[in-house]
């Protein structure tokens, strides 16, 4: 299996706990969370994609995030890509999530932030890696396929793949690339596409067979299969005063929306000096720092209403899910 040596525990092992985690919590009761959509109460399978209470994850593939790789990102350290102990701290900074794709869907995800780049002077001309920081150690065609297989196992689990932030896309390049990337994902989810017409519901998109939704941040009017890109509210701060004042004011703007949107629980470092402050933390990491902090963002999120799409680093912590998950009960008849 991919990435074997940074998965643990093992995926069945991963699988077992999350069959008893937070078992029988709350006013939804889900057994699994890896197939929490088809155990929810059918009263809301007819409940607009647009309203339900999804779980997502920020940055999904930086689990992969590759020290052999040059630095991309800030722009201020591209010039030191020559130094590894420099990439090794991008890494350890700029990794947002601990494991798989697979293992984030098995653990109930279902919104995935994808960012998209490619490699300069790579000989291949078609190649694309995912990025935050540093190039991924896997391609993107790689892990679609990834994606694309567990979606077969499990078709009444509707997943939100969103790309964005195209690094690489050179002006004679660009639209060579955009359509080789969604050529390839029309060819190989096919019918499982989710178009952007009508209001999507779970019901409606088992009765298709459908249960792939496709955003894609930039203009592809060509290609009907694609969704406009999903509005990402975040921050930009690692202070979590204000990222809950970024998510209330986003509520408040989408109260009526009849679109995807997201909360971003994600903190943000500094793109000035200010980010020394945490780099030289030598026994500290990105990872901890979410670790400490998320709870109480958790926490603040179970007393709020309208939420659809949530997404969090680190979306894989056993809390995370059961918690956006739960809030479909406010949707619920009393």
């Amino acid at each position: 299996m991919i990435f074997n040596e940074i998965i643990t525990p093992s995926l069945e092992r991963w699988r077992h706990a999350l069959m008893s985690a937070d078992k029988g919590k709350g006013n939804i009761k889900i057994a699994n969370y890896t197939d929490w959509m088809s155990q929810l109460p059918s009263e809301l399978w007819t409940i607009p994609l647009f309203k339900l209470a999804i779980p997502g994850s920020h940055d999904s593939v930086s689990y992969d995030l590759d020290t052999s790789s040059a630095i991309i990102e800030p722009d201020n350290l591209k010039r030191f890509s020559w130094i590894y102990c420099l990439r090794r701290i991008v890494r350890t900074w700029g990794m947002t999530q601990e494991y798989t794709i697979t293992m984030q869907l098995e653990a109930g995800v279902r919104y995935f932030d994808l960012r998209i780049a490619r490699k300069c002077n790579d000989h291949h001309p078609t190649r694309l890696y995912f990025y935050h920081g540093l190039y991924t150690s896997t391609d993107v065609e790689t892990v679609l396929r990834e994606i694309h297989a567990w979606t077969v196992a499990h078709p009444k689990e509707v997943i939100i793949l969103a790309f964005s932030n195209f690094n690489g896309f050179e002006k004679n390049i660009k639209e060579k690339l955009h359509n080789h990337l969604i050529g390839f994902m029309k060819t190989m989810f096919g019918s499982k596409l989710v178009p952007p017409v009508g209001i999507p519901t779970l019901q409606n998109c088992w009765d298709q067979g459908k249960n792939v939704i496709v955003s894609y941040d930039y203009p592809a009017n060509h290609h009907p299969e694609m969704w406009k890109k999903i509005t990402y509210y975040y921050a930009n701060s690692m202070d979590r005063a204000q990222v809950k004042s970024k998510i209330s004011e986003a509520l408040g703007k989408e109260k009526t929306s009849n679109c995807f949107f997201v909360c971003g629980l994600n903190m943000t470092l500094p793109a000035d000096h200010r980010i020394l402050i945490y780099i030289l933390r030598l026994c500290d990491s990105f990872p901890n720092v979410i670790r400490r902090g998320l709870p109480k963002l958790l926490k603040w999120l179970k007393q709020q209403s309208g939420v659809n799409i949530v997404a969090s680093d680190l979306a894989t912590r056993k809390d995370f899910v059961s918690t956006v998950v739960e809030l479909n009960s406010a949707l619920m008849k009393p």
